[in-house]
């Protein structure tokens, strides 16, 4: 079998779900992998190795400013000419599948050349009646025409009786501990508005990854980083507990690795808004609308965490692509959610929110 891969470049989520998935394709001898990425420039990807002789493109993306989407900015850069050229021009003659991580160009060319084509997101979750919060009309149609596909294999923290996967972790045998210092991720949010709230905290130390760092320093109570995959995952995995925007796969990571969570979800983004409050009923983080002094201050004192046992290898999942029956879902969701284990606290709120 032949796949080409398209990954939506936005976010890092998309990417650390299709690296875990390239690994599992790489040791398959009768499967060929090429992989598109759109939404960032190609310089501005990190940790891409695995991904080998990968394509870029500009791609669809929306454009933030101070932790809130911006629509002018989104629309000033959208480039539809260029899309539309990218999507005649990319010839899928060889392929005999498309796997879609969001990612509009290949989703599209799959669609003009009748190239069978399957979702695997977390946003292919939204395409069924599952709880979700702030979603206006304009979201539902992004959701349902940015990256259409065939099949919809959405990615959450319960099925919700539909065609919905698990998250993979990959945990890379890190040693798991409860350290001192606090993780932040808040990537659009400014540093200068970061920096300013964690100045407050002095007693408490903070490492800060922000896309806007180029280099490693220490100021005040905070140490910076740029993203880099392997020195996010080691702090992680030593920290107490996470502030964070609420992108689907840091959340999975934070639940996997039993991490309190404090969330900020990005202003105007109905997922995060979606993904923030899901969690927030069923026990497992704290929300902040803003970067709130007090809520921080409270949120320090570090309510216990809960932990969601989430598996890190897609075996199943690359078995059933490969068998090339995607009409029957049912046997693959069950074997893979078989595998996931939750609380029963958390599976008693899950009975709950499903009905």
């Amino acid at each position: 079998m032949k796949i080409l891969y398209g990954v939506q470049g936005t976010g890092n989520g998309h990417i650390t779900r299709a690296r875990i998935m390239a690994k599992a394709l790489a040791k398959r001898s009768n499967v060929t992998v090429d992989y598109i990425f759109s939404g960032r420039n190609r310089e501005n990807y990190f940790d891409m190795q695995v991904f080998e002789d990968f394509k870029t493109y500009h791609g669809l993306s929306f454009a933030t400013k101070k932790g809130k989407l911006n629509y002018w900015d989104s629309y000033q850069n959208l480039q539809l000419s260029q899309f539309f050229k990218d999507v005649k021009s990319l010839d899928l003659g060889e392929y005999d599948l498309v796997l879609n991580d969001f990612e509009p160009i290949t989703a599209w060319a799959a669609k003009k050349q009748k190239i069978p084509s399957i979702s695997l997101s977390h946003q292919a979750a939204f395409a069924h009646p599952i709880p979700m919060k702030g979603a206006g009309v304009i979201d539902k149609l992004v959701m349902r025409y940015f990256a259409p596909t065939d099949l919809q294999l959405g990615i959450h923290w319960y099925h919700f009786g539909f065609p919905i996967l698990p998250p993979f972790i990959d945990d890379e045998h890190l040693e798991n501990i409860k350290g001192k210092s606090i993780l932040v991720y808040l990537p659009f949010e400014e540093v200068a508005d970061i920096q300013k709230v964690l100045a407050t905290f002095a007693e408490h130390d903070f490492v800060c990854f922000h896309p806007a760092i180029k280099h490693a320093h220490i100021d005040d109570n905070v140490v910076w980083h740029s993203p880099a995959k392997i020195s996010f995952k080691s702090a992680l995995a030593k920290c107490r507990g996470v502030i964070a925007n609420a992108g689907f796969e840091m959340a999975s990571e934070c639940l996997h690795y039993n991490k309190n969570m404090l969330l900020k979800p990005l202003a105007g983004q109905f997922e995060q808004t979606s993904n923030a409050f899901t969690l927030a009923d069923l026990g497992l983080c704290q929300l902040m609308q803003t970067l709130d002094l007090e809520v921080i201050e409270q949120w320090l004192q570090f309510e216990p965490s809960v932990n969601v046992q989430f598996k890190s290898d897609p075996n199943i999942l690359i078995d059933w692509l490969l068998k090339r029956q995607w009409s029957d879902t049912q046997e693959l969701c069950q074997s893979l959610w078989g595998q996931v284990i939750f609380p029963p606290s958390v599976q008693s709120s899950l009975r709950q929110i499903s009905l």
